[in-house]
């Protein structure tokens, strides 16, 4: 009896040992580290929302039994808990009946396969590993865990919030110049001014603006040009003096009112400019072109193969012989003076448009109510001005965008939402668009945000700033560069850096306004650290761990300085 259990156990024994002699996956995982498994790029590295990694390896030959098959399923673990598990892959012998890559036994094989998924905080320190299970059969067994990636790179994340909102500008001028314009004709070589030419509207509405004008404390009058012509049909020596003396009647004919109105300007001898033109060869052919001459492009091609003006003004006298309209309608309007009288229209004061402000603001257009508000450093007083203009001018988009301006400085979101989608329903103007795309971008709205920007064309170099913000955040770091390059900002330092051109990052640095900041130093330290330079790194991580201690803590997770000794921070 003792000797049939015996025999029953032993048969049992050497069936167990033939099972596990059969199974291949106790020799895979003894051997299991024949096998390599690597992450690139390592660490890994935050691009937009997200971390791109290839894993890849290559298994050794007659490692991978024929019927067998590993299962990789790539984990991320932070403090050795799994925050991310991602899909697996199957390696597969290549007799097995599993799915996945084939690799022979004979000759080994290499693999690589593709993966993303999303950043989660916390894992910029944990590692990437691989988690090996061998198939045999129906049978799985865990057969090796392998580190292959340390740590995520989150260094994009450092993007600033400084996000460039626009102002609708006021377009007030102090001093406004214009000008008054009138023409004095002639008779044939005659310089006198004739009553009638006094009488024509032009002039009569010049020497009437004048009186009017005289009167007004804000009308500065500043100097009267006359320009005088005579028709090229005389002779040429006397033309000059003609074109002389018709420059001084008509400057007598309007000084004459402006003495009897007390200008005193007019009374300095820099107030006139006198010139006299001569005879008005290019006025003729400008003129004969307009005629209704039928050969007048005939006559103007044989007049201008006179070199000799003497010979020409001949011809021309004859032609105004022939031609009664070259006589008639012609060359009278070349004989003649142009006036120009130029002044200044002086707007208010800054302390007369506060003072009006104050009292009145109605009395003010929107343009000084606009100005008015960049008189004063106070939010609070530039919200109450551009809330007047809203209520005084409430068909200009500009008050309202701008309020909406002034309560994004002041990081009220709603209240700027609302501000600039008033202003929209206003006018949808590319500096409103810019505007709801800063909003957009701030609340996390990516794709609202370009959508707005793109609506934006043309309203400054502010959306293309605003733009290069989502390109960091996108992952895309050249057209970051591009688009911010009008500004020397941290942004666009952190965009060069992620670029590849940390040189250019330092010299951004050094040239914005935020030089000196805790954040300025971080970035110089991660230059150092990318460039092998550990003087740079450690000066400016001291640096800023000085001016921000919370930093310090951010420093020994951070895989940029993965590499450094930061037991002296």
């Amino acid at each position: 009896m003792k000797l049939s259990i015996l025999r029953n156990i032993s048969i049992a024994v050497i069936a167990v040992m033939a099972i596990v002699a059969c199974n291949p996956l106790n020799k895979m995982e003894k051997n299991a580290e024949t096998a390599t498994y690597k992450a690139a790029p390592n660490p890994l590295e935050m691009h937009g929302d997200s971390v791109a990694v290839v894993i890849s390896g290559k298994i050794p030959t007659k490692y991978l039994a024929k019927k067998a098959a590993i299962r990789v399923t790539p984990v991320f673990e932070v403090n050795g808990t799994v925050v991310k598990s991602l899909d697996p892959f199957v390696l597969v012998g290549e007799g097995a009946d599993f799915e996945g890559k084939k690799i022979k036994f004979e000759e080994g094989g290499s693999f690589s396969f593709d993966y993303k998924y999303a950043y989660e905080d916390g894992m910029e320190r944990g590692i990437l590993k691989a988690k090996l299970e061998g198939l045999f059969k129906t049978k799985s067994k865990e057969i090796g865990m392998f580190d292959i990636a340390e740590g995520t790179n989150i260094t994009p994340k450092l993007v600033q919030s400084d996000d460039k909102p626009i102002l609708g500008k006021d377009a007030f001028q102090r001093i406004v110049p214009f000008s008054e314009n009138a023409e004095i004709i002639y008779t044939i070589q005659s310089s006198t001014v004739r009553g009638s030419e006094l009488k024509k509207d032009d002039v009569k509405a010049l020497l009437e603006n004048i009186k009017t004008n005289a009167k007004d404390t804000t009308i500065v009058f500043k100097g009267m040009n006359v320009q005088a012509y005579a028709s090229p049909d005389g002779e040429l020596t006397k033309n000059e003096s003609l074109a002389d003396n018709r420059a001084k009647t008509a400057s007598s004919a309007v000084s004459r009112q402006l003495k009897r109105n007390k200008v005193e300007a007019a009374k300095s001898e820099d107030f006139f400019n006198l010139e006299g033109k001569g005879e008005d060869w290019a006025g003729f052919k400008q003129k004969m072109q307009a005629s209704d001459i039928e050969d007048k492009q005939l006559i103007i091609r044989v007049l201008e193969m006179y070199s000799d003006p003497a010979k020409r003004e001949a011809e021309i006298k004859n032609l105004s012989e022939t031609y009664v309209e070259v006589k008639e309608k012609v060359l009278p309007p070349l004989r003649r003076s142009q006036i120009v009288l130029n002044m200044e229209k002086v707007g208010r004061s800054d302390e007369q448009i506060m003072a009006a402000f104050k009292s009145d603001a109605s009395v003010l257009s929107v343009e000084e109510i606009l100005y008015a508000a960049t008189l004063t450093n106070d939010l609070n007083e530039k919200l109450n001005i551009y809330t007047k203009a809203a209520e005084l001018y409430a068909s200009d988009w500009r008050p309202t965008n701008n309020m909406g301006y002034i309560y994004l400085l002041q990081n009220k979101l709603s209240e700027a939402e609302s501000n600039f989608n008033k202003a929209k329903a206003i006018e949808a103007t590319p500096i409103v668009m810019n505007n709801l795309g800063v909003i957009a971008r701030l609340k996390g709205d990516r794709a609202a945000a370009l959508e707005a920007y793109q609506k934006a064309n043309g309203a400054g170099n502010e959306v293309n700033y605003n733009m290069g913000i989502l390109n960091i955040m996108d992952g895309d770091y050249s057209s970051a560069v591009s688009n911010m390059s009008s500004y020397k900002t941290l942004n666009l330092a952190l965009a060069q850096i992620l670029n590849g051109n940390a040189e250019a990052a330092l010299a951004t640095i050094d040239a914005s306004e935020d030089a000196t900041s805790a954040e300025a130093y971080y970035l110089k330290a991660i230059v150092g650290a990318r460039t092998d330079n550990n003087d740079l790194m450690m000066k400016n991580l001291k640096l800023a761990v000085n001016k921000d201690n919370s930093l310090k803590e951010k420093a020994l997770k951070d895989v940029e300085f993965i590499k450094a000794d930061l037991s002296s921070l």
